[in-house]
């Protein structure tokens, strides 16, 4: 008998590989860190001795889901400005309140928050856009979770530095700091093509072939956007992005809500990825990205959350339901998108966008452990017919109890390990008392 670290044996399994089969009474077995094993309950007891034993018999185990857009610091502007149109919600409020409060603190406390709630939410993994990254980096060091940090640019001087150059040399700074941990991969991430000029374009371009590293930026997320783009470059956003040479499997598109017929043709010929943030598309009534018609194409979709300051929550549950609701609704067919597909956007496509797969996305001899147990076993998802359908249409974050990545417990038993909640909490009200008093 092999003897290993842990074994999980659980009611469901889903491993979301290319059979798209659900397991049932099988165990996921684990030793440093990686699955090493698969197999029916009765066959891993009589196999392997394990240091520690788990039996769910009411839950389903899958992938942690990955949250493939996001500005995690952002948490600590949560309801600070809702119901605004986007352009004025952030000229008028989010950045001036980011000029005169993002620092490494800042960003360090609103990290905390974001990522406790991620991971209370099943999260395992999330790709970051924002300031002071090396900030959110600690955090990401010391909570246990997995991210995907970017080497933000923009064209203006902010707290974080003060000319493109800096923007660039920090960056190359974090990704060499982190270049060889286990957890914590970067991503090259210019603002958006009205905050980046086409020369920091291709020399981002450039970077992200050296480092053989993503590009994640927002792009067509709303209307006004592409009037801007056309006004002063004569085309719309995505064309010149691709007279530019960014489109790419390298890129990671988010929102996307404007697209025509020709746009999204390039799309599917450039290999590009898509990141839909369909709660804050909606609330900051951005438009509807049409991700039927994009999956159609064999684009890869992904989902994120967009900030906790758009959203506002991190909710990846929500996110899933909305993904499959929404692309239903304006696609006028009830087929679209159907549950499965729904959660390989939440799991394994976002792990392709990142280009980690082979580590993890889904639950696979040879990947990382990183797994959520979610309790199905309550009034609100009886009776079961279907394990996939209820997790994206009747499954909400709270039924979340357990997470594992690199097979480390971060929450368990619906408790966090790694993190302080009740000085998350503090932090956080103390800084939402400064910023109420000064607004």
């Amino acid at each position: 008998m092999k003897t290993v670290d842990l074994i999980v044996h659980a009611r469901w399994l889903i491993p979301v590989n290319t059979h798209h089969h659900v397991l049932e009474h099988h165990s996921v077995v684990v030793k440093g860190g990686q699955i090493v094993d698969i197999m029916p309950q009765d066959q891993a007891k009589q196999s392997y001795s394990a240091t520690l034993e788990q039996t769910f018999n009411e839950h389903c185990l899958m992938p942690g889901l990955i949250n493939n857009h996001g500005h995690a610091a952002m948490s600590l502007l949560r309801g600070l400005a809702d119901d605004l149109p986007l352009m004025t919600w952030l000229n008028d409020h989010i950045w001036p309140a980011e000029k005169r409060w993002v620092s490494d603190t800042f960003v360090e406390a609103g990290s905390e928050l974001a990522i406790a709630e991620m991971i209370r939410s099943g999260t395992t993994c999330f790709n970051d856009m924002y300031f002071f990254p090396d900030a959110t980096a600690r955090v990401v060091d010391q909570s246990g979770i997995r991210a995907c940090l970017g080497m933000i640019v923009i064209e203006f001087p902010t707290a974080w530095a003060a000319t493109v150059d800096e923007y660039l040399h920090k960056g190359q700074q974090l990704h060499d700091h982190y270049r060889h941990h286990s957890r914590i991969t970067t991503a090259y991430a210019p603002h958006a093509p009205y905050t980046v000029s086409n020369d920091t374009i291709e020399a981002i371009i450039m970077n992200a072939e050296e480092l053989d590293v993503p590009i994640h930026m927002h792009i067509h997320e709303t209307a006004g956007e592409i009037s801007q783009s056309i006004e002063q470059y004569g085309v719309r956003p995505l064309e010149r992005l691709k007279q530019l040479g960014l489109l790419s499997p390298r890129l990671i598109a988010v929102h996307m809500t404007q697209l025509n017929e020709q746009e999204i043709n390039w799309c599917a010929e450039t290999g590009i990825h898509i990141a839909h943030c369909p709660e804050s598309n909606l609330k900051l009534a951005s438009g509807f990205s049409p991700i039927a018609k994009l999956e159609q194409h064999g684009i890869n979709i992904t989902i994120g959350t967009d900030s906790a300051a758009s959203n506002n929550d991190l909710d990846m549950f929500a996110e899933m339901r909305q993904t499959a609701l929404l692309a239903k609704a304006v696609a006028q067919d009830a087929s679209a998108i159907p549950a499965y597909r729904a959660l390989e956007m939440a799991t394994i496509n976002a792990a392709k966008a990142l280009g980690i797969d082979n580590i993890t996305g889904s639950l696979e001899i040879g990947k990382a452990a990183d797994m959520i147990a979610i309790d199905l076993g309550g009034i609100e998802t009886q009776p079961c017919y279907d394990v996939i359908s209820k997790l994206v249409y009747a499954t909400s974050r709270d039924k979340v109890t357990d997470v594992w990545v690199e097979g480390k417990h971060l929450l368990k038993d619906r408790q966090l390990t790694t993190l302080n909640p009740t000085k998350i909490i503090h932090n956080s009200q103390q800084w939402a008392d400064k910023i109420r008093l000064a607004n």
